[in-house]
């Protein structure tokens, strides 16, 4: 695995001295790639991280934070938008930005804004974490899941397909979200439906801040893959579904960390 430590790097940050973000020769190795706002929502992140905020606490203003990154007000309120989008950060008109107090189970109130959605070594991690999630939910799918609920897998995975065959990404991500949710499902265990959303709404963050046009194709491989799954599942196979599980989720992080390289180091 790469050591690397963010991708949250602007090449314009003010040094760390005048009381913006640090800059390192891995971050700033990636600067040219991304658009200004994507990466000061990032940096915007990492400040909340760096000042321990915690949520429901006031943050800078989009002038100060403007001054502190070294960055245009409009470049900031666009990556407010995305952060509220995300459900990282709440403005309120007339008082101001806040860290938002509304996450989900594995999100910043549980995790204290532990993660960074452009660090590399918490992407990497949080692959782990769903590695372990969705092997269990698919061996317990195998031998929980309804008539119904096997339906629902086959649509998603279905619908994914569409998305890929016709270049409809939204709709081959909505296929996706859906595949991934409907495995959990029929695990019956809530709390694994639970860490499954949560997990793949975290990796979303990833994708809208910071990795947008690093990600390779890798649907045609997640079609197949997918049907690996449904049919272990279908088969009533637990321990062929957690290993498909465990293949389509190695596959998917090898190809984030070959495009990563390729952007870092060409």
């Amino acid at each position: 695995m790469e050591s690397a430590s963010a991708l949250t790097g602007d090449r314009e940050s003010e040094p760390s001295a005048a009381g913006g973000p640090k800059e390192s020769a891995s971050t700033s190795a990636v600067g040219a790639y991304r658009p200004g706002y994507e990466r000061v929502a990032g940096q915007v992140l990492q400040l909340i991280a760096e000042s321990q905020l915690q949520p429901g606490d006031r943050m800078p203003t989009e002038n100060a934070l403007a001054e502190r990154l070294g960055t245009s007000r409009t470049v900031v309120r666009e990556a407010v938008k995305i952060l509220s989008a995300l459900g990282r950060v709440r403005a309120h008109k007339g008082r101001g930005l806040y860290v938002a107090d509304d996450e989900g189970m594995l999100g910043l109130s549980r995790w204290g804004g532990f993660f960074l959605p452009t660090d590399l070594d918490h992407i990497y991690m949080l692959f782990e974490f769903r590695r372990l999630q969705e092997m269990e939910a698919s061996r317990l799918a195998a031998g929980r899941a309804t008539p119904a609920e096997l339906r629902a897998i086959e649509e998603a995975a279905e619908t994914c397909n569409q998305g890929h065959l016709t270049d409809q990404a939204p709709l081959f991500d909505q296929g996706d979200d859906d595949f991934h949710i409907s495995v959990a499902t029929a695990s019956h265990n809530g709390f694994l439906v639970a860490a499954v959303r949560e997990a793949r709404r975290l990796q979303r963050q990833s994708s809208t801040i910071g990795l947008r046009g690093v990600i390779g194709d890798h649907a045609a491989g997640a079609i197949t893959e997918h049907a690996a799954i449904f049919r272990a599942i279908r088969d009533g196979n637990p321990e062929a579904a957690a290993q498909a599980a465990a293949t389509h989720l190695d596959n998917t992080l090898e190809q984030y960390q070959r495009d990563i390289k390729r952007r870092l180091f060409g």
